[in-house]
């Protein structure tokens, strides 16, 4: 790329983020260390942190980054060479878009929230907490320390006079917002509004192409690795083995908090991962059509609206409630409240001509309740689906 349109491409990435995003820079909770709350590698937990304003300044968002799991000593200890595992490789800023902008346009409902987002260093969705370091690796396993830690510091800053609260997370951090949920509600004012919303955090006990529960056995893997089952439902464990209820299909019933899930039916990360993980297609055939849906063959689409279908089973399997929120639609996507346009923009996703941004503000603030489940792919022409290089 030659200089001149070299600098071309630097400006409009500057006016996009201009215009949908601001950049945030890094909070360290370096008194964590001291508590034994650190990353994988020991670092100390960071978060990204914008104060709210006028009528928002009681109000607090919280946002739990993803990216997936470590299941044992070499996974974990491969983490800890990039910024999942550790805080001292995490970007020193963090662009605030869509659920997380500061601007009325963008977020009508939350943008003058104080807006939070707890960047991922422990591989376990923030439930970890095994006291014991690995001896030869030196990997700590302390997710859900880390997970107190911050909300102490954020407690300090004035959450701890919350008048309305959301505990939110993307991916691996949607998970996590469903299985700290109710410990978050009892952190805040028995008299504030507090709820939470999972982004592409409900993934499914699914088999594999071959048949194989390859994503059941990697969840055992992370519980126990992490010592994470003192950290799930209670009612959850007591009755069925702690790695199945890591699933929210089996711990999401026994929350009692308000919960809003956001996902697709074609969850772009549960396709690639779970369905069909490369163990599974050892020569390939999936790989077009996991890059871009639009290469999938009518087979592929078959296996995919089967997926579809144990998607909407384990849904509803929960039971029915008045106050639980879903918005599934049939794109292929994963986290869809983070990007301006996913969340709130003239060409978002639309389901029952409403955007994700008005069915998660209309929820939490009781204007009207939405339960929406979408048409199967590829009627939503709304849809903005994602292609993998």
């Amino acid at each position: 790329m030659g200089d001149s349109k070299w600098i071309k491409f630097v400006v409009c990435i500057l006016m996009v983020m201009r215009v949908d995003g601001f950049l945030v820079p890094i909070i360290y909770v370096q008194d964590a260390v001291a508590k034994g709350a650190v990353c994988l590698d020991g670092s100390p937990p960071a978060y990204h942190f914008d104060r709210g304003f006028g009528a928002g300044v009681n109000n607090w968002l919280i946002h739990m980054e993803g990216g997936a799991w470590c299941y044992n000593a070499t996974t974990c200890y491969e983490r800890t060479q990039d910024r999942l595992g550790s805080s001292k490789l995490m970007t020193k800023n963090y662009t605030f878009s869509g659920i997380l902008s500061n601007k009325a346009k963008y977020s009508p409902d939350f943008y003058n929230w104080n807006r939070v987002k707890i960047r991922y260093c422990d591989g376990s969705s923030y439930t970890g907490d095994a006291e014991a370091v690995d001896p030869q690796k030196k990997v700590y396993y302390r997710g859900a320390r880390v997970w107190r830690a911050i909300m102490d510091d954020l407690l300090a800053k004035g959450m701890k006079n919350a008048q309305n609260a959301i505990l939110g997370g993307c991916s691996a951090g949607g998970l996590g917002a469903i299985l700290q949920c109710d410990h978050f509600r009892s952190l805040l004012p028995s008299g504030a509004k507090v709820k939470c919303v999972s982004d592409a955090g409900f993934f499914i006990n699914t088999k594999d192409i071959t048949g194989k529960p390859h994503i059941q056995e990697l969840y055992a893997q992370v519980v126990a690795t992490h010592g994470s089952a003192k950290n799930l439902p209670t009612e959850c464990t007591s009755k069925i083995s702690p790695g199945l209820c890591f699933f929210p299909q089996y711990a999401a019933r026994f929350i009692k908090t308000p919960l809003f899930l956001l996902n697709s039916a074609y969850d772009s990360w549960q396709i690639k991962n779970s369905l069909a993980p490369g163990v599974a297609d050892p020569h390939g055939q999936w790989k077009a059509c996991k890059s871009d849906i639009t290469k999938c063959s009518d087979t592929q689409i078959q296996t995919m609206h089967g997926f579809r279908r144990e998607f909407l089973a384990a849904l509803l399997s929960l039971g029915s409630s008045a106050t639980r929120g879903y918005y599934i639609n049939s794109c292929y996507a994963h986290c869809q409240s983070g990007a301006q346009e996913t969340w709130l923009r003239d060409d978002s996703p639309l389901l029952n001509n409403t955007t994700i941004a008005k069915a998660i503000g209309d929820w939490f603030f009781d204007r009207k309740i939405f339960q929406g489940i979408d048409c199967p792919y590829p009627c939503d022409k709304t849809c903005h689906n994602r292609v993998f290089d």
